[in-house]
């Protein structure tokens, strides 16, 4: 088995309280599928803002910014046999519902 990261971009706005909550329980639903599956490893949604560390200067901004489809909304790192695995496990991910991405990439093994 090896790791991989999900990384979740776009999706529409949710625009009223009981939206978000049924979204809500939609992933938790998700990840909970993943955790009993035993893929499921570590995961988190990402605030709003933050700050942008650039170039040589080690330039600091407000950011990030980019458009609404290609943010970053969180992530999660599971456990599957290949890429093919991963993917597959990626597409019960509720973001689709809402016209959002899964970017699935694998985490390089690095020698200790």
């Amino acid at each position: 088995m090896s790791d991989f990261i999900f990384l979740f971009r776009g999706g529409d706005k949710l625009t009223s309280p009981a939206n978000m909550q049924a979204n809500m329980h939609k992933w938790q639903a998700w990840m909970n599928d993943l955790k009993a599956k035993g893929n499921f490893k570590a995961g988190e949604p990402l605030e709003d803002g933050g700050k942008l560390v650039s170039g040589k200067m080690k330039a600091v901004t407000d950011g990030p910014f980019a458009e609404a489809k290609d943010l970053i909304g969180g992530f999660i790192m599971v456990s599957a046999r290949d890429l093919n695995h991963a993917t597959e496990l990626s597409m019960g991910c509720p973001i689709f519902e809402r016209d959002g991405a899964v970017e699935v990439r694998p985490v390089m093994t690095m020698p200790h």
